[in-house]
């Protein structure tokens, strides 16, 4: 007569060895491993992704500088956002107007010494001819030098702002068109106030649906893009600050509750 018997190998430092113990050690670490691997693919996708943004705008970028002859320069993108170095003082803005310009660009700042832009000047047409043997003394025209006061710097800061507010689109921290041109040309103005000038820039909106929190959201969003501007038309970042209020102190009740204010400090 036959007696079967089960045979067991005894650890000695552990329990007895169990076939299906080891079975559920391979299934964990295989689930591990698949995990590991996913994440890894995962990573190298966006990485390939973010990559392959970045090489497109930056030959996008390149092939509009140098169709507006300024190829001395470099261009270097991080995400959406592009450093501009290698250029001319003189020719700084005019490269920083021209990647800003590029679609798919978000924000673009310049790396160097920048020189203002010269207001541009249209030439008059000739006087018409005198028909009389007097004339009254001829008159001549000065253009006021910029403010180098405190006062003064900031009356010129309102009254740009009151003739070309800073718009935005609806609902959003981007800018308009005629918003984005209004924050470069006080950025042009302010880089020939005095070097020890520091500013302030304060959003203001509405309250929304959102409540009291978005609001708050959104007029800090929109103060940073265009102190964005600010400091990537030739103001240095340390001489820049925003903060958002939200709806906290609005203005009439109407329109100019949605506001950007730049205050000397």
């Amino acid at each position: 007569m036959w007696i079967a018997t089960r045979i067991q190998v005894a650890n000695p430092s552990g329990p007895a060895y169990s076939p299906l113990m080891s079975g559920g050690r391979r299934w964990i670490l295989g689930v591990l491993i698949a995990v590991l691997v996913t994440a890894l693919l995962g990573g190298v996708a966006t990485w390939t992704q973010a990559g392959s943004m970045e090489r497109d705008l930056t030959a996008r970028a390149q092939t509009a500088l140098f169709e507006a002859g300024l190829p001395t320069g470099d261009v270097r993108f991080d995400g959406r956002d592009a450093t501009l170095s290698g250029f001319p003082p003189d020719q700084a803005l005019r490269a920083l107007e021209v990647v800003q310009g590029v679609d798919g660009v978000r924000a673009a700042k310049v790396n160097g010494d920048v020189t203002p832009l010269a207001p541009s000047t249209s030439a008059s047409p000739p006087p018409p001819p005198s028909t009389t043997t007097s004339s009254p003394p001829p008159t001549t025209t000065t253009t006021a030098p910029p403010p180098t006061d405190k006062a003064g710097v900031q009356a010129e800061i309102d009254r740009m702002l009151t003739e070309a507010p800073i718009s935005f689109e609806p609902d959003s921290a981007q800018l308009t068109a005629d918003g984005s041109q209004a924050a470069r040309s006080i950025a042009i103005a302010l880089a020939k106030a005095p070097a020890g000038f520091r500013y302030r820039v304060t959003g203001h909106v509405a309250r929304g649906p959102g409540g009291e929190s978005a609001a708050l959201k959104l007029s800090r969003d929109r103060a940073r893009a265009v102190a964005r501007i600010l400091t990537g038309n030739g103001l240095a970042v340390s001489r820049v600050t925003y903060r958002g209020l939200g709806d906290t102190r609005p203005a009439t009740g109407g329109e100019e509750d949605r506001r950007v204010e730049i205050t000397v400090v």
